[in-house]
């Protein structure tokens, strides 16, 4: 990898890391039973010495991970936490957002559960933040003397380059000096943060981090990416295809890129649409009705797509027959205003009927997008409120449920 991201680095010496200190650490755990002993140890072994330090772990577990953690934490010379979620909002990345709300330090370290992550490294991301003045800093796989060489399989090492590629394409500017987007081993300051913006969806937390709340000044530390302690990886199709509408809804975070989405989207109703008119009309319908019949495809195409790429952190604001409802009549609607603003442009402007349908045409989509936006995602008022005193009783449960072991 180029060496335009790579943040020089100096050697650090035990006795060179600087003040403030204390870090917590933040390790979201999903049935790692087999590894936490192990963690523990390595943790015990290289950081206390060098730097002050609290563990916390977020536990989505179905196994008995957290009484694992509690009797290991018994030997242990700093504090451990277990926060155990019953339902995983967001899934590892939302168990993060829990970490970051939970941590007490100047600095957070995020780093996996299964020792694929050398803790070893936990001292010189912090001391590289507090000498380059960095509020992110990123334990890099793709810098000189990093290496992914605990990613096993070429399918892997392909889907991870592939996505990394993807990402920074998609970001340029967000992700401008992170050589490894997909990392999952970062330091944060803890004021560099602001968690409640965060809606992560899956296991890449730092690209959310990155596109939502990048700190300004960002540092590079390599590493090497370890073989796993014990068990398999949680990495599976069902978790890459949530990574997709992940990256699709931080890309029409904006409603100038979320209109841009949406008429990508209407476009691609066409297809849909034209090969229901093809079927009916093949089975003897008449052309009119037919048209009608399979505009509904193309609108339930449109309807799905829509749901879950531009606004599907706005879906919990309605009923899905509610939603569906007021999207089919807007849907429906633009046929009907159509026609009427044709006739208008030609008679009143002058405009040739090709002019005059493509006038009408970008007329309806915009007032087709901002009445989606406001008759079917936006929040009404009684829903906003609902929603804070929600988040508000959430974050109070998840802080109860904070033990220390």
């Amino acid at each position: 990898m180029s060496q335009e991201y790579t943040t020089p680095v100096p050697d650090l010496d035990a006795s060179e890391v600087p003040e403030p200190g204390a870090v917590t650490i933040v390790v979201p755990t999903f049935n790692e039973s087999a590894n936490i002993r192990e963690l523990l140890h390595q943790i015990t072994e290289s950081v206390p010495a060098r730097l002050p330090c609290e563990v916390v772990f977020v536990d989505d577990s179905t196994d008995d991970t957290p009484e694992v953690i509690k009797e290991a934490a018994q030997d242990c010379p700093f504090p451990v936490a277990v926060i155990h979620r019953d339902e995983p909002v967001g899934g590892l990345g939302g168990a993060v957002v829990e970490g970051l709300k939970a941590a007490t330090s100047d600095w957070i370290v995020v780093m996996d559960g299964d020792c694929q992550h050398p803790p070893s490294l936990v001292p010189e991301l912090v001391a590289t933040g507090e000498r380059a003045n960095a509020g992110l800093v990123v334990a890099s796989r793709y810098i000189k003397g990093g290496s992914r060489a605990g990613l096993a399989g070429s399918y892997r090492i392909a889907v991870s380059r592939g996505a990394t590629w993807l990402t920074k394409m998609l970001f340029p500017r967000r992700l401008h000096g992170i050589s490894d987007p997909m990392s999952g081993f970062f330091a944060i300051r803890r004021q560099a943060v602001t968690a409640d913006v965060l809606k992560p969806l899956g296991y890449k937390i730092l690209l959310e981090l990155a596109v939502r709340s990048r700190p300004r000044q960002v540092a590079e530390v390599p590493f090497v990416f370890q073989d796993r302690f014990a068990g398999e990886s949680k990495s599976t199709a069902q978790e890459g295809l949530r990574f997709l509408r992940h990256l699709a809804g931080l890309r029409t975070a904006t409603p100038a890129a979320r209109m841009v989405g949406f008429g990508l989207i209407g476009a691609s109703g066409f297809v849909p649409n034209l090969l229901a008119l093809w079927i009916l009309t093949g089975l003897g319908m008449h052309y009119l009705p037919a048209e009608i019949v399979a505009n509904q495809f193309g609108v339930a195409w449109n309807f799905l797509l829509i749901e879950q790429l531009l606004f599907r952190d706005r879906r919990l604001h309605r009923r899905w027959w509610d939603r569906a409802g007021r999207f089919a009549l807007l849907a429906n609607a633009d046929l009907v205003l159509r026609i009427p603003l044709i006739a208008l442009f030609v008679r009143e402007f002058g405009m040739g009927a090709l002019t005059a349908t493509s006038v009408a045409l970008v007329t309806t989509f915009v007032l087709r997008f901002a009445a989606t936006e406001a008759l079917v995602y936006l929040p009404r008022r009684k829903s906003r409120r609902k929603s804070r005193s929600e988040s508000g009783g959430e974050q109070h449960r998840s802080r109860t449920a904070r033990s220390t072991a």
